[in-house]
């Protein structure tokens, strides 16, 4: 038997604290959410809950050997689960908070379940959007972030959630909590910049890809 998502209206700029403290607990309760993002809805949980992230994966299909994005509240908060050198520093520091998924070397702190266990490596955001940092403020830990795209037999991406009505009827009965911020649906990725390698390298095209692209050149000089 399939149990319904609970749905949580919230303000996009004033989300409720009565609200946000009702998922945090949840969330602390192996609770999985689709929720809004600064890019594209998203499919989050408790990054410190295995069962939880487990779940996430098999939602997904996705292997063990791919890593799980999940979101910080601010550059600081990076230097705990990720090894920031001083060349990706200067660069995030111009970056954040922003549309991009940073990909670096991870430390102890971040879950096995959560890096690509052959690189240790992660992937980590810093979201310019109230509602995704007000749940991490709540929360007090980072949230997984994965988006709420689900490839189909043929692997491709459908175009699922280019309408928010279809996004959340189609996984209404594989999460557990529904944000609705009440807005139009974003439909375009975060860029995501590749900090493993010696020099940083942009390997998808997203939101602030110009930006992300001018600072980098900058950076190389």
């Amino acid at each position: 038997m399939f149990v319904m998502a609970t749905v949580y209206s919230i303000h996009p700029e004033t989300p409720q604290k009565r609200v946000l403290d009702t998922i945090a607990d949840q969330l602390k309760q192996g609770a999985i959410m689709l929720y809004p993002t600064d890019t594209v809805y998203a499919i989050g949980c408790d990054l410190n809950v295995k069962s939880a992230v487990e779940k996430v994966r098999f939602l997904k299909q996705m292997s063990n050997d791919k890593p799980l994005t999940f979101l910080c509240s601010s550059l600081s908060n990076i230097a705990d689960y990720a090894i920031v050198t001083d060349k990706a520093y200067r660069l995030m520091k111009r970056l954040i908070p922003g549309t991009y998924t940073f990909l670096l070397p991870a430390t102890k702190s971040v879950p096995r379940l959560v890096m690509n266990p052959k690189r240790k490596a992660t992937g980590i955001r810093v979201p310019n959007h109230t509602i995704s940092q007000a749940l991490l403020k709540s929360l007090g830990n980072p949230i997984i972030s994965t988006s709420a795209y689900l490839s189909d037999d043929t692997g491709e991406l459908p175009t699922l959630g280019y309408e928010k009505a279809r996004l959340f009827d189609a996984l209404d009965k594989s999460v557990d909590i529904i944000l609705d911020d009440g807005l139009d649906l974003q439909t375009e990725f975060s860029t995501i910049i590749d900090f493993t390698a010696n020099e940083p390298e942009i390997i998808r095209e997203g939101l602030g890809v110009e930006e992300a692209e001018t600072w980098l050149n900058k950076s190389r000089r």
